[in-house]
């Protein structure tokens, strides 16, 4: 069997497979596997998220229906439990992501490494797929040049469009439709978004955080944490809401984000506790004094207000309660954590394989689906890698 594509999804696949007694081969076009995944583990691998499963289904949007299947076949316990079998535990943090005891990704890769070699797991490493030749073997362009490759089936794991420099750049995409495959455009997703700071605030405050506020756009209301960018906003609670924002921008050409400072609190208290505040104090004195604002977040009214930004004790409070923010754009697939957009839903049947090439199977970031950071990407490869390899394993064995 092949497995194209050395990422979670690929490496869960060749898992699979290889548990069936199937002989396993995994083409990976970069030198080493699972970049992406020890990219994530540099901050702390969030694994999956604790999140009960009818709540966790609801953050894959419009393909929640099409993954529900495999995310339900191995959910978030499922995965503890495998990460725990490589000497891996994990735990759920206070926000509900759950991490390995270590924090990092590389013991839990060099542990399933060693499992899939000792299952005979063959890697190819600097193979690139090019395609299929007129005989339907499998090309691939190698540092020793073209070569062909035969395999009773295939399953392609070969990621999104986003960190191209890791291995995921998309450029599978031709091939597939190519061979009648329908492949949505890409597009960023879990991405920064563009404000036009002032020179003054960019060179002052960018790389600080913003912690526990509440981001609103378009009826919906995120709390977490953000982070000045020389460029704008990024960080999780931007992220959870970049689906709809890159959308509007997109529509609109910009789009207008709430922000609250003090979301635990209400503008009655706040209000009351600025009007207790001395009255010979500057105003940046009682916003630091009264409601122990950071100057991060001092500087960030002045930066959407002005010289409007009110004295008085209750349009203060409501201006930092609603603080407005004008997004010009976002960042590109480049620097975006993931990619929206993908091989369709519609071109793979039941059993994730292709319509229009049919023993060929697909899973992982490479489809259309997208989800917030939190554990939700993980999860779906992972699940849809074993998903696609057991049904490709049956496919196999119902042949004559």
């Amino acid at each position: 069997m092949a497995v194209i594509g050395g990422g979670p999804a690929g490496l869960m696949a060749a898992d699979v497979l290889a548990g069936r007694g199937l002989a396993v081969t995994v083409y990976e076009k970069m030198p080493s596997l699972a970049r992406r995944l020890l990219m994530a583990g540099r901050g702390g691998l969030n694994l999956t998220h604790g999140e009960p499963l009818p709540g966790f289904l609801e953050r894959y949007g419009e393909a929640r229906e099409r993954l529900a299947g495999a995310i339900a076949a191995f959910p978030p316990e499922a995965l503890r439990a495998w990460s725990a079998e490589l000497g891996q535990e994990t735990f759920i943090g206070t926000s509900g992501r759950v991490f390995p005891r270590a924090m990092k990704a590389s013991p839990l890769l060099r542990a399933w490494i060693a499992r899939l070699e000792a299952a005979g797991v063959r890697f190819a490493l600097r193979h690139a797929w090019t395609g299929w030749d007129p005989a339907g073997a499998l090309r691939f362009d190698t540092p020793q040049g073209e070569i062909s490759a035969e395999h009773d089936a295939v399953l392609l794991a070969l990621g999104g469009a986003s960190w191209p420099r890791l291995g995921a750049d998309g450029g599978w995409a031709a091939v597939l439709r190519g061979v009648g495959a329908e492949v949505a455009d890409f597009a960023p997703a879990n991405m920064g978004v563009h404000v036009r700071w002032s020179a003054d605030f960019a060179a002052r405050f960018a790389g600080q955080p913003l912690k526990a506020v509440a981001l609103a756009f378009d009826g919906q209301t995120v709390r977490g944490e953000a982070l000045i960018a020389a460029y704008g906003l990024e960080g999780g609670a931007v992220y959870a809401l970049s689906r709809r924002l890159r959308d509007a921008i997109a529509a609109r050409g910009e789009a207008r984000l709430s922000l609250d400072l003090r979301p635990d609190q209400p503008l009655q208290a706040l209000a009351a506790r600025l009007e207790r505040a001395r009255p010979g104090d500057s105003l940046s004195n009682r916003l630091r004094k009264a409601l122990r604002l950071s100057p991060v977040e001092i500087g960030l009214l002045r930066e959407a207000f002005g010289g409007d930004l009110p004295r008085e004790p209750s349009a203060l409070a409501a201006s930092l309660k609603a603080l407005p923010l004008t997004l010009t754009g976002h960042a590109g697939l480049a620097r975006a954590i993931s990619s929206a957009g993908g091989l369709t839903f519609d071109s793979l049947d039941d059993r994730w394989m292709l319509k229009a090439r049919p023993g060929v199977f697909a899973a992982g970031e490479m489809l259309d689906w997208e989800a917030p950071t939190g554990g939700y990407l993980l999860q779906a490869s992972f699940a849809t890698g074993r998903a696609a390899a057991a049904n490709l394993a049956d496919w196999l064995a119902a042949r004559p």
